[in-house]
């Protein structure tokens, strides 16, 4: 089978499912794991694919997403091509594992499929730490600041390492959030979890300068910490360890 997958987290999943060579084409961000991805056709960025590019390569299936604002136009631009594929949006851990197992099946790849969303519906039946839950503010994006909503995964993500999303009741995978919202929520940490941003290039005095925000516990006691979208913004393989770098995070802000 051909396969040509559209965004890192369905890169992912295909290659902890064994089907790393069976793609044929990744979309510009991929980049993990780097010694398979490097050496495939890019169909460019995740958010505007080149649907020639991906023609060209002549695929049996197309695996897609929904995850970010923007990719339902090259869902689009796939379904208008007639190519066969698969469109995941996750909204929870439970929804990714539900994911792995249908794609699993696309890439007759069900036992391994079933082994990895075990993991991950053994993580969400995992005891909670037992102590009062700290308020976290994940941030995708820093101006304007953009925070996860209740259709996000990372609310599971953060309750099972002690912590807790001040804006889980929105209805919404993402919001923007202004200062008074900052202020009222009162998060006692920021993690800096920039979309298609290298960590090496986050910057916490981005977080500090902010007009407004001296008196949110997060800076006033400098908790500001980096934790590359890799680990929390790719609903895939990797947010199980994205559970135990919050966790730390966690650990810090209430020894303080």
């Amino acid at each position: 089978m051909r396969i040509v997958s559209h965004t890192c987290s369905n890169t992912e999943i295909i290659c902890a499912l064994g089907r790393a060579d069976w793609l044929v084409g990744v979309d510009d961000h991929s980049d993990y794991p780097p010694e398979i991805v490097g050496r495939l056709p890019r169909i460019g960025p995740d958010l505007d694919i080149r649907i020639d590019r991906v023609v060209e390569l002549k695929p049996d299936l197309v695996v897609t997403s929904l995850t970010v604002p923007g990719h339902e136009r090259c869902v689009e631009k796939i379904r208008q091509a007639g190519l066969d594929h698969i469109v995941t949006r996750p909204h929870s851990l439970a929804d990714i594992a539900r994911e792995i197992r249908e794609i699993g099946r696309a890439v007759d790849a069900s036992d391994r499929a079933e082994t990895l969303a075990r993991r991950f519906e053994n993580t969400l039946a995992a005891q909670v730490p037992d102590h009062e839950p700290v308020p976290i503010l994940v941030e995708w994006w820093p101006k304007p600041v953009i925070v996860p909503g209740r259709q996000s995964w990372v609310n599971d993500m953060l309750r099972l390492a002690g912590g807790v999303n001040p804006w889980a009741d929105r209805d919404s995978e993402s919001l923007e959030v202004d200062t008074e919202a900052v202020c009222q929520a009162g998060p006692q940490g920021v993690v800096m979890s920039w979309c298609g941003v290298d960590e090496s290039k986050y910057r916490p005095h981005i977080v500090r300068r902010r007009e407004g925000w001296e008196e949110v516990p997060a800076l006033r006691n400098d908790h500001i910490y980096p934790v590359s979208e890799a680990w929390l913004g790719r609903p895939g393989p990797r947010l199980i360890d994205g559970i135990e770098k919050l966790r730390q995070v966690i650990d810090k802000v209430r020894r303080s």
